[in-house]
């Protein structure tokens, strides 16, 4: 079974997988609003509403109508500058995107975590994610998606040298480790949200990277 999705809320549009989501959301004919907070402002659109500033100001204040939340936001410990740093982006600010985007009536929720996330890794980053995704399943969603890709492959806007030289490997890698192109992840996600299937569904990278090759 299949959804028309209307109105979308989009977090993390100025980032690498975010910004070939945006575009594919504008440019579908059943969507009617994207709704897509950031830092800077992105490109005027008739269908993208674009409340720019600090999400944690924002964020309370928005409202109407949502019926699909894309979240795509996600930093580095050295972008942020100190693991304090990175958990508020990567666990609290995705929480709370997750909370107000159920409270303005969002049934499905898709997430981007990453690859072998789990709360209780030594690994920090992984800890952090796999923190994320149990505190997304706490909300209670009808719906929630968790994506995990493994390395996300294309060039940023902001580049990072050891992602850089991580994928000419990556590419190499077999099975979910592969890498894979933020345009594949960006598809995997639209189809994923088109999908009625209640309950958690955790979609690993080597089922995202054929969903995004159709």
């Amino acid at each position: 079974m299949y959804l028309t999705p209307q109105h979308i809320l989009l977090a993390g549009a100025t980032g690498l997988t975010g910004e070939h989501l945006l575009d594919r959301l504008l440019n579908e004919p059943t969507v009617s609003r994207v709704l897509a907070p950031t830092r800077r402002p992105l490109a005027k659109h008739p269908h993208l509403e674009n409340p720019v500033g600090d999400p944690a100001v924002f964020l309370p204040q928005l409202n109407g109508r949502v019926d699909i939340a894309f979240c795509c936001l996600g930093t580095t410990i050295k972008q942020a500058g100190s693991e304090p740093a990175f958990r508020a982006v990567d666990l609290d600010m995705v929480v709370a995107f997750g909370k107000r985007a159920r409270e303005m009536g969002a049934r499905h929720l898709l997430v981007v975590s990453a690859l072998g996330a789990d709360p209780k890794s030594s690994v920090f980053y992984n800890r952090v994610k796999g923190e994320m995704e149990e505190a997304l399943k706490a909300q209670n969603w009808p719906q929630l998606t968790i994506a995990r890709p493994s390395l996300l492959l294309g060039e940023r806007v902001e580049p990072r040298p050891a992602e850089r030289l991580a994928a000419p490997l990556a590419r190499l890698l077999p099975g979910k480790y592969h890498g894979i192109e933020a345009c594949e992840l960006a598809r995997a996600l639209w189809r994923l949200a088109l999908e009625e299937q209640d309950g958690i569904r955790v979609v690993e990278s080597d089922e995202l990277r054929r969903l995004g090759k159709k």
